[in-house]
């Protein structure tokens, strides 16, 4: 057997700590996925953040930029004068900074080597593909594991070697009632390989409002949901709100979700029981119900902690 087998000794590997371009949401030199209903405000959220990034600013203090950064924005839904400038220029990005490969002559992929020379000729911090599926080609069925997986193998591995973060923007497929994870449009592999996913979507009870959730994080705890405004006065960062990503798309509300923590609670700590706070975190998180909502309904109620040896317990007084 003339077969040879590289071996990699892990002592001979040096321990790194992840990069982050925002914590713990795109990491650098790895992919994220940023999907969502079309017309739900995905491409005007990363238009907005590479606008930030081209000022030197974060969106708040969880992003820790400290300089101006160049990005690569690819689109193929979008024309560049009308559309993108327009959407650039009234988020003050500084256009400069905003590159854009020239694919009118030859169409540009996943793997093609024009993505690393440019990253590195621009020293850009982020690329964005907007939406991943124009960038699979002819040849690569999105459907087929086998093909997906390659592609985007090999989009990640260039990220690795550049440190560049890498978006990939994608619509959502149309089945309903599905969780978050499988409505992505195309081979579970995309999800697979991405180590940061993250759904765009609008609140129930407010339709301006655009909540990001995320539903993947190969690295970290998963962040909070973040969110922003839409409205005729422009762009407005909220910061975090209370909705999972499968609450966005089921419609369920922060409404509902109140009267579920309240009705819970209630029943809960009735006929003056004493409850560990723990106990009552976990039953609400089986109820979809976040802490920082029972915390606001235990005010609402009056609930009071009380100190039981290591435990704090709940009791309605």
């Amino acid at each position: 057997m003339d077969t040879k087998v590289k071996i990699i000794s892990m002592d001979e590997i040096q321990a790194e700590e992840i990069k982050w371009l925002w914590k713990p949401y795109i990491p650098f030199g790895k992919l994220t996925i940023i999907q969502g209903d079309p017309g739900e405000g995905k491409t005007t959220f990363v238009l907005r953040l590479a606008a930030q990034l081209s000022q030197g600013k974060g969106f708040d203090e969880s992003m820790e930029i400290t300089e101006p950064m160049n990005v690569i924005y690819q689109t193929a839904e979008d024309g560049l004068a009308d559309t993108v400038k327009p959407r650039l220029l009234s988020a003050n990005a500084e256009c400069s900074r905003i590159k854009v490969i020239d694919d009118t002559e030859k169409s540009l992929y996943m793997d093609d080597e024009r993505l690393e020379i440019a990253i590195r000729e621009q020293n850009a911090k982020l690329l964005i593909l907007d939406p991943l599926q124009a960038y699979l080609g002819d040849r690569v069925d999105m459907n087929r594991a086998n093909e997906a997986r390659e592609m985007t193998k090999k989009l990640s591995a260039m990220a690795e070697r550049t440190g560049c973060a890498v978006i990939l923007v994608g619509h959502m497929n149309k089945g309903s009632g599905a969780k978050a994870a499988y409505r992505g449009i195309g081979s579970i592999d995309f999800f697979a390989i991405a180590r940061s996913v993250l759904l765009v979507g609008r609140v129930p009870n407010d339709s301006s409002i655009r909540a990001i959730a995320q539903i993947k994080n190969n690295l970290e705890k998963e962040g909070e949901t973040m969110a922003f405004r839409l409205s005729d006065s422009g762009f407005q960062w909220l910061g975090e709100v209370d909705i999972s990503a499968d609450e966005l798309l089921s419609g369920c509300s922060s409404t509902d979700k109140h009267k579920i923590a309240v009705e819970f609670l209630q029943n809960a700590l009735s006929e003056g029981k004493e409850v560990p706070a723990s106990s009552i975190f976990a039953q609400a998180r089986s109820l979809g119900v976040s802490k920082r909502t029972m915390e606001n309904v235990k005010q609402e109620l009056g609930v009071k902690s009380i100190k039981s040896g290591n435990l704090w317990m709940w009791k309605m007084l």
